[in-house]
């Protein structure tokens, strides 16, 4: 977890994602990327200087309308003595037999979002952190400007002023590939997903051709991102507070 908590604490200095006295909602799937953020976060409390205080919650989408066994999750949160909340929806149920979306992701991630934004007020949270990487944000950069035509990615952090709620994402420095070294590595309890349309989606397709191109082309998200850092995309800038910050590429390029 080395490295990855050196990306993390990288991102939250940089872009000013934590201070003290926040009370952090933690989006667990139960995927690799939300295991590794919420034990990254939990680490990271020992020693970067900021007091703060977590709690993990999974929104069950009940697929099929069956419920989720999220048991493994329960039994590592509260071995590191974090709170931990299983929110039942019906999210499932609306998005694939209710509306029977063609193309569900994007329906299914506005509901989630909703009921993890209104989750985190009930529970008295200031933060929402969610577990978007690096290669999440080249993917969403390059959806955008495929799909819809236009330059725009989602922030590393961001205010929600409808609900007084700010939205942070410690891994967007931190590439997939060290993320799925840091969950096999210490044996977190991943919880295979469940939705159907897993595997067949269009930022699947995005990260193959993506694949592809890097094969093509070494170092061609690195270049990708380094656009979005260098024309300050949606809060990407670069910290110009100090000559120390240097460009993501090279502390990519550095640790590979």
């Amino acid at each position: 977890m080395q490295r990855m908590l050196g990306y993390m604490r990288k991102a939250i200095q940089e872009f000013e994602l934590i201070q003290n006295g926040d009370h952090i909602l933690v989006g667990v799937s139960g995927g690799k990327d939300s295991l590794v953020l919420l034990m990254g976060l939990h680490m990271l409390r020992r020693f970067i200087g900021i007091d703060y205080t977590l709690t993990a919650v999974t929104l069950d989408p009940r697929f099929d309308g069956k419920e989720g066994d999220f048991s493994s999750v329960e039994a590592l949160c509260k071995e590191i003595q974090v709170p931990y909340l299983v929110k039942k929806t019906d999210i499932g149920e609306i998005v694939f037999s209710v509306r029977q979306e063609e193309n569900p992701c994007s329906l299914c991630a506005r509901m989630r979002r909703g009921a993890l934004h209104d989750t985190a007020k009930e529970l008295s949270c200031n933060k929402v952190a969610l577990g978007h990487h690096y290669d999440d944000a080249v993917e969403t950069f390059m959806m955008n400007l495929f799909n819809e035509g236009r330059i725009g990615c989602f922030s590393p952090k961001s205010y929600l002023s409808r609900k007084e709620l700010w939205l942070i994402r410690p891994m967007v420095f931190a590439p997939e590939k060290e993320v799925r070294r840091a969950a096999e590595r210490n044996g977190f309890p991943v919880v295979k997903s469940r939705c159907p349309a897993d595997g067949h989606t269009s930022r699947q397709q995005m990260k193959e051709f993506l694949a592809e191109k890097e094969r093509e082309s070494k170092g061609f998200k690195d270049r990708i991102f380094g656009a979005m850092r260098r024309n300050g995309v949606d809060g990407w800038g670069l910290n110009t507070k100090g000559a120390e910050n240097t460009s993501i590429q090279q502390n990519l390029q550095k640790n590979s």
